[in-house]
């Protein structure tokens, strides 16, 4: 058997890549380049050997601070592209290398000039701003200033009326006039202050005066005729151009106090009406020659800007990656009396001769006078865990790591999930209507697949592109589980031929009223149409599903098993395979294997056994007659022999493994079995290829041995709620089957019978979105979950550890825009 097991070919896709650790020894003169050219061809997983250290501590701490300087002003230029509302694109024709060096000084020079031009811009628009407002306020201010009528008109709040006067209202009008003469006012005299104010503010701001005046005070306010560009924000505010009243120099202080705190801009108004005009338009055309100031400047920055842009993309790209380059050789040791970096990394097998030219290459380009060292180490880890993969393979690898990464050299459980995945998904949706559309939408993002890898995507949107090939696979599976059970939007259709069942009547005008006659040879492939609508629909499509859905499961649950004997055998681990595969074996097929089988023989003979009574009288009464229920000779005592089998497995599992460790710890420790120290055996619960250090840690069997315990009767139960767990590829197919057909019965053939077109019309709209968004968004997520379940606990519980971790190596390519 050995024999046979050796002469099988190696397979590559079901064990992660073998791992080397490698040392390299680096000149200093040459060590940027070589990083560079290992990041560019990324098959190289360096180690931190300066972990002890903070990132201020390293080497190169400075080289990176710079870089993410560097990294801070690209940024900021990029936001201040975006905020200009202007599209660089970057230039086709090929650039010039740029040193980081010279590249540190554009940076700078160009942040310095966008910097200058934000100021000069931002004070401009200041001072344009607050023209703009004078010449509102001259406006809107002139209205409550020309005659004592103002005070009657527009928005006016008179907050106490006998503050002005004593004698009424009267006198306060004679008040205003006098103000308005140009002779100098006496301390006692109406004074007014005009000004602009947030609208949002404005409630509060009149409260807040009314409260320090004590009432004494006339507040006017009318809305401002435009929005005034905030120059922080850049946002449009709406103001309120606003004139207080009042009696008295402390008064005036309060007041302008209160709008200095409330951000109100007080802008003074003569009140002279010459002047007031005069004042008018030397504002605007103040306004006019800072609106093309503002213009000029503006197009001056957008081209500053436009300059930056064409180069940008390009200057990120190399800070990013001068940044991890650092980043990297901060992971070296600097030795100074060498004048050298020695760095250690995880890299694969067949990547080494790679590594080694790509090394030779950078110290030719770098004009080093010594080579880089480059020799290979002994492991003292456990490795990484490295598969590759391709478009097809990579999102199903992703659902399997989405659990955990596969132990080092581990069987890879995505490999069958390739085909299992979307097949126990199929089970459950499979209706080959629905699998069309589920087709339609693969194929689309398959057509659009370069177009869509280069866009920027939504969260959602780039989950689908992603799992593009997982959905076709599944949309394929569909249809071919749907046409198998012959469902077309829950319609059965005649695609193979005939029916094999007649009416029994010839009275009966259809096939599903008085009952069906076989004359004929059974439908060619899968379920007969005539089924559908008959009195026994539903409980033969519920035997079909139930037993096929324990056929496929106890058939999976099989195959974890036999992964585990090959991870068992790869590893060097006889005791696992002789106390854990065999017994395990065992026990699942001397119940649920031996239950598939009746399953099977029941098919195939047409038989009426009841199989609920065999399996539960296998327990109770073992040595009791079946009689109908028999469905082959010698089946009673071969129960009885499996139900022993399975009864002896449960201690087979429990017991001699423990004690078998115990031995060879003992043996070993004694000095009587040196050779197997090289098995895993010995390995007690340590990931393969670790250090041997970890070996010598002290034997506690009590803790072996309820590990073993919990092991075994989590396995024992598992079986039973396993098997029962695939029942859900039975329920989840009934309920999307009975969903389809309740949507076409009770919405779209309901609304065909009236005979208007209207009634029609929507019928036929609440089906399409009953079916989009229910049966394929819904019903395809719920089949998708329960597919991942059944994956990750029922066949990956079987053989799967996952507590390696990803291999991942410095490369250009995997470094994210993010990474700064």
């Amino acid at each position: 058997m050995d024999d046979f097991l050796d002469k099988l070919p190696q397979m590559d896709l079901m064990r992660s890549e073998k791992m080397t650790l490698v040392q390299l020894i680096i000149p200093v003169e040459s060590a940027h380049r070589c990083v560079t050219y290992l990041g560019e061809l990324g098959l190289l997983q360096f180690r931190d050997l300066n972990a002890d250290k903070s990132p201020f501590q390293r080497t190169f701490a400075n080289q990176v601070k710079r870089c993410g300087e560097m990294s801070r002003k690209l940024r900021f230029f990029k936001d201040q592209i975006d905020k200009a509302g202007l599209r660089c694109s970057p230039r086709h024709e090929l650039e010039p290398y740029i040193e980081l060096g010279d590249l540190e000084r554009q940076l700078a020079d160009h942040e310095h000039e966008v910097l200058e031009m934000n100021s000069n811009s931002e004070k401009l628009r200041q001072t344009y701003n607050e023209l703009l407002e004078f010449k509102i306020v001259l406006q809107k201010a002139n209205g409550f200033l020309v005659s004592s009528n103002a005070h009657a008109t527009g928005d006016e709040t008179e907050l106490h009326e006998g503050t002005y006067s004593n004698n009424g209202f009267i006198e306060t009008s004679s008040l205003l006039e006098q103000e308005m003469r140009p002779e100098p006012l006496n301390q006692s005299g109406l004074r007014f202050i005009s000004g602009i104010i947030n609208k949002d503010k404005l409630l509060r701001f009149e409260r807040m005066l009314f409260r320090a005046t004590r009432g004494n005070m006339l507040f006017n306010q009318t809305p401002s005729d435009e929005e005034i560009m905030d120059p922080s924000t850049s946002e449009m505010v709406e103001k309120i151009v606003f004139v207080v009243f009042f009696s008295g120099e402390q008064a005036r202080t309060k007041i302008l106090k209160i709008c200095e705190a409330f951000g109100a801009n007080c802008y003074p108004v003569p009140e002279d009406t010459t002047k007031q005009r005069q004042l008018t338009r030397e504002v605007l055309s103040r306004l006019s020659d800072l609106e093309a100031t503002l213009d000029a400047g503006t197009r001056h920055r957008n081209d500053a800007l436009n300059a930056v842009g064409y180069s940008l993309t390009k200057w990120m790209t190399t800070v990013r990656r001068e940044k991890a380059v650092y980043d990297t050789l901060n992971m070296l040791n600097f030795d100074v009396t060498k004048k050298c970096l020695v760095g250690e990394g995880w890299c694969p097998t067949f990547a080494k001769t790679q590594i080694h030219e790509v090394l030779q290459r950078a110290t030719f380009d770098s004009n080093s006078q010594v080579g880089v060292i480059f020799h290979i180490m002994q492991a003292v880890e456990s490795p990484p865990t490295y598969f590759r993969t391709n478009k097809l393979t990579n999102a199903f690898q992703e659902i399997i790591d989405a659990y955990g990464v596969a132990r080092y050299q581990e069987a890879n459980p995505a490999v069958y999930s390739v085909v299992t995945y979307p097949f126990l998904f199929a089970v459950m949706f499979g209706d080959w209507g629905h699998g069309l559309c589920l087709l339609l939408g693969a194929l689309y993002l398959l057509t659009r697949e370069r177009k869509l890898s280069s866009q920027k995507l939504g969260s959602f949107m780039e989950m689908l592109f992603g799992g593009r090939y997982v959905i076709l696979l599944m949309a394929l599976f569909s249809i071919y589980c749907g046409l198998i059970y012959n469902e077309f939007f829950s319609v059965p259709f005649h695609v193979f031929g005939g029916s094999a069942y007649k009416c029994r009547d010839t009275t009966c005008s259809d096939a599903y009223t008085v009952g069906l006659v076989k004359y004929r040879d059974p439908y060619p492939f899968g379920v007969d149409p005539s089924w559908r609508g008959s009195r026994s629909e539903l409980p033969y499509l519920n035997s079909l599903k139930m037993k096929m859905s324990i056929l496929l499961g106890i058939a999976q649950m099989n195959l974890g098993l036999i992964l585990s004997f090959f991870n068992a055998r790869f590893f060097g681990s006889s005791l696992d395979i002789r106390y854990q595969f065999i017994p395990q074996m065992i026990f699942l097929n001397s119940l649920f294997g031996y239950l598939s089988l009746l399953i099977i023989i029941k098919w195939c003979t047409g038989s009426q056994a009841d199989l609920y009574h065999v399996m539960i009288y296998m327990f109770l009464s073992p040595t009791e007659e079946l009689g109908e229920n028999e469905l082959f000779w010698g089946q009673r005592p071969l129960q009885i022999l499996l139900l022993l089998m399975a009864f002896i497995a449960v201690p087979w599992m429990l017991f001699p493994k423990p004690f078998a460790l115990r031995k060879i710890h003992m043996e070993r420790f004694q000095g009587r079995t040196y050779g197997v120290l090289g098995t895993s055996e010995v390995d007690l619960d340590v990931e393969p290829g670790s250090a041997r250090g970890h070996q010598e840690e002290e034997f506690n069997f009590s803790e072996i041995f309820v590990h073993q315990l919990i092991h075994s009767i989590e396995f024992v139960l598992g079986s039973v709620s396993n098997t029962a767990s695939y029942l859900r590829l039975w329920a989840l197919s009934l309920a999307h089957s009975e969903l389809s057909t309740v949507f076409y019965e009770k919405v779209l053939l309901l609304a065909w019978g009236y005979e208007n077109i209207l009634i029609r019309l929507i019928g036929l709209v609440v089906f399409a979105f009953a079916t989009a968004f229910i049966l394929l968004m819904m019903e395809t997520l719920s089949a998708f979950l329960h597919a991942l379940r059944l994956h990750w606990v029922e066949f990956m519980g079987k053989f799967f550890h996952g507590d390696g971790y990803k291999f991942k190596p410095f490369s250009f390519a995997l470094v994210s825009n993010d990474d700064e």
